[in-house]
């Protein structure tokens, strides 16, 4: 999978992916709650980034975000409440947060760097998010307080590693002890991934484990189920996988496999989110027909069965993230 789904060609700075499509980040949600509404990015023909949610059922669209410039990569905090994204408003990305209607749009993060995908802690005093801050060139992990946004800790390190080296979409898991990333260990001459898999460590950054070790990439983003016993993953042109959250029983859910056509006629699936009550999954699918601009949300059972088109299309749509909606939950 080439690195070509970062955030940088994502918003258009190059278009050579699906036209130019969003890619977003989805948060992990909290066990024990009702299936609220998925929000994710879309592009407009201006070429402005807007983040949406609709119903699970695709009714209901509603826009939260207005305006010419990149709003992206959203993501629910546990309680449905508010939504964590960045957004290049003010220059630079840097981490914003809303509520889940759209509204009290407020900047978190002033770091001047790129602060991209963030993930809420479960108890909602922290942000973790991968990014490029100060004079370090690689892209590592960082905890925030949620609030201030300042003095940002990092929890990864590619210093004496390759130029390529970085830590990206990291995701909490539901009682907020680890957190789930992606580390690659270099980038080829042809801006592919090298060694590119998933990872786990805890929430402090310590005790850091490699869950996956197969050849294809895994690339954008790990997605922890509600109890915490499973996450989902996307893996090169094989679709999205699910494993238990040591790393054993690997098991795909969509794509191709060995012998199949490539690129795989089915589409290029990644982005799962885990529905809040554990029982589906949303997922981008990039479809590979030439000449066609259309990135849509799929949804289908926890086992991979019934998936189906979430919206009517053609339309360029971001990896979503998936609100839990209890008690005091904002729509």
């Amino acid at each position: 999978m080439p690195r070509k789904r970062t955030i940088v060609l994502a918003v258009g700075l190059a278009m050579a992916i699906g036209g130019g499509a969003i890619v977003s980040t989805a948060t992990a949600t909290a066990p024990g709650k009702h299936n609220g509404r998925i929000a994710f990015g879309v592009r407009a023909a201006d070429g402005s980034a807007n983040i949406f949610s609709v119903l699970p059922d695709g009714h209901g669209l509603q826009q939260l975000t207005t305006g010419p410039q990149n709003h992206l990569c959203a993501a629910y905090s546990a309680d449905g409440n508010e939504i964590a994204y960045c957004s290049d408003v003010s220059g630079n990305f840097e981490i914003w947060t809303m509520r889940a209607n759209g509204t009290q749009q407020t900047q978190v993060t002033h770091l001047g760097g790129q602060a991209l995908f963030p993930d809420v802690s479960p108890d909602g005093t922290t942000i973790a998010f991968p990014g490029i801050i100060g004079e370090d060139p690689h892209g590592e992990i960082y905890l925030v307080d949620a609030r201030t946004g300042s003095d940002p800790v990092a929890l990864t390190s590619c210093a004496r590693l390759a130029a390529g080296c970085s830590n990206d979409y990291p995701a909490w898991s539901p009682d907020g002890k680890r957190i789930v990333f992606v580390h690659t260990d270099d980038i080829d001459a042809n801006d592919n991934a090298v060694n590119e898999q998933v990872w786990v460590m805890d929430a402090d950054g310590g005790n850091k484990q490699q869950l996956t070790t197969d050849a294809p990439s895994k690339d954008q983003v790990p997605d922890w189920s509600p109890d915490g016993t499973k996450i989902a993953y996307a893996s090169g042109a094989s679709g999205i996988w699910v494993m238990s959250a040591d790393g054993s029983h690997q098991r795909q859910l969509t794509g191709c496999g060995p012998g199949d056509p490539s690129p795989c006629p089915t589409g290029d699936d990644f982005g799962p989110a885990w529905s809040p009550d554990g029982t589906q999954i949303a997922f981008l699918r990039a479809f590979t027909e030439l000449g066609v601009r259309d990135r849509p949300i799929f949804v289908m059972n926890a086992d991979g069965t019934q998936q189906h088109r979430l919206m009517n299309g053609p339309i360029l749509q971001a990896v979503p993230g998936w609100q839990a909606r209890g008690l005091g939950s904002i729509d």
